[in-house]
């Protein structure tokens, strides 16, 4: 099992998620979280004072998937995620050992 983390711009959730739902993806966890790469946030003018805006809004979309089905969500998300511009965010795949399903107790790739 693999854990799929993908931090997306925010006005693309629904179109990831949509694109998620199509291959049959369908258990996520998102959250609003903020943060920066190497643009380091931009600056802006408010009221005629400029500003810098260190930590940029963005979602954390977070899946584990079977192995199997990994490749084929990652290549969703970047493809249904992409402008082509800065701060498009990334995607991070990591191993998950192991997976237990509260309710039924279930383990494994049955658990997800």
């Amino acid at each position: 099992m693999k854990k799929v983390e993908a931090i997306i711009k925010p006005f693309k959730l629904e179109e990831v998620k949509d694109a998620l739902g199509e291959i049959g993806i369908e258990g996520m966890t998102v959250s609003e979280v903020k943060g920066f790469g190497r643009q380091k946030g931009h600056t802006e003018i408010y009221r005629g004072s400029e500003y810098t805006v260190d930590f940029l809004p963005k979602i954390k979309i977070e899946m584990v998937l079977p192995d199997s089905r990994v490749e084929a969500a990652v290549a969703t998300i970047v493809k249904s995620a992409k402008t082509g511009k800065i701060g498009d965010g990334k995607v991070f795949v990591s191993s998950v050992e192991e997976a237990v399903r509260i309710r039924t107790e279930e383990k494994g790739d049955q658990a997800v």
